[in-house]
């Protein structure tokens, strides 16, 4: 049986990309999360853990795919990974994200 999903599991860490900071002008901020957190999950998450206002979730999960190794020339399988696009209301700020800015 698996791990229920709580905050801290939900949301793994923030996206630092020159494209995360373009979102992040128009109150978009960007992260990688757990593959099996659903939007509303994901939603909560956000709330309870940075006290903003969610708007609009989207997700875009990455499947797994295979990748010869570079060491030892087997195949092995990367894990599927999940990002997601967080809208907050205008005018609110996700503190991490304007430090690492400055």
């Amino acid at each position: 049986m698996s791990t229920p999903l709580i905050h801290q599991n939900t949301i793994i860490k923030p996206v630092v990309t020159e494209k995360s900071y373009g979102l992040a002008a128009f109150d978009k901020y960007v992260f990688k999360v757990d593959p099996s957190a659903s939007k509303y999950q994901i939603k909560q998450a956000v709330k309870d853990l940075f006290k903003v206002d969610v708007v609009k979730v989207s997700t875009v999960k990455k499947a797994s795919r295979t990748v010869r190794s570079m060491k030892t020339g087997k195949y092995v399988s990367l894990p599927v990974t999940k990002k997601a696009i967080v809208q907050i209301k205008k005018g609110q700020k996700i503190e991490i994200f304007q430090a690492l800015k400055s």
